[in-house]
């Protein structure tokens, strides 16, 4: 167990920071730029957990935000063994695969898509697609940070299916509303024209 007795220690205080094999690295590195954004998806989530009250959800949301860590952890050990190990956290294909069955099976109770739809509905689901947004930031941080340096491919993967499910979650929260907010194309622009003499 993580064990914190002093929540500063100052050795960050030139700029860098402790990766998992007590190497440091500057908190300008891609590497940090995705771990921070990792951290920022944790945090989206946990909003979004504050406005969901249906309880097997909560629980899935709780299990991904301590994967999230897991990721994290991830993404701070360097090497290029990505099995899991005594003294290394690593993201597995299980993981990943879980997400992709839980995504199937939201996915079978909801209206196919006619349209893109927009960020919002319940206040729930406008949470989690802002947690499904910022995802997509930690994904693409992951992405440039892995053409610098070895990463665990499954960590992205899990990311990428991460949002995903974010986005498939909001869907089903707002069906128990009033439904997706569609994407009209041109609807502004239409009522424009109209308008002018």
């Amino acid at each position: 167990m993580v064990r914190l007795n002093r929540i500063y220690t100052r050795t960050g205080d030139d700029g860098t920071t402790g990766l998992a094999d007590g190497s440091r690295l500057s908190k300008a590195e891609p590497r940090m730029a995705a771990i921070g954004d990792v951290d920022e998806a944790n945090c989206a989530i946990g909003v979004a957990l504050t406005l969901i009250k249906d309880r097997p959800t909560h629980a899935t949301l709780r299990r991904i935000q301590n994967e999230l860590f897991d990721l994290g952890a991830d993404l701070a050990t360097p090497g290029e063994d990505f099995a899991p190990s005594d003294m290394a956290l690593r993201i597995t294909a299980d993981q990943v695969e879980r997400l992709e069955q839980e995504i199937d099976a939201m996915n079978a109770v909801v209206e196919p898509l006619k349209s893109f739809i927009l960020p919002g509905g319940t206040p729930a689901a406008a949470a989690l697609h802002q947690a499904r947004a910022v995802t997509r930031r930690a994904e693409r941080s992951a992405v440039t940070a892995a053409s610098e340096d070895s990463l665990n491919p499954l960590a992205l993967q899990y990311l990428n299916r991460l949002s995903d499910h974010l986005f498939v979650l909001a869907r089903v929260t707002n069906a128990s509303a009033d439904g997706d907010v569609l994407w009209r194309p041109g609807a502004s622009r239409a009522k424009s024209q109209q308008a002018d003499p």
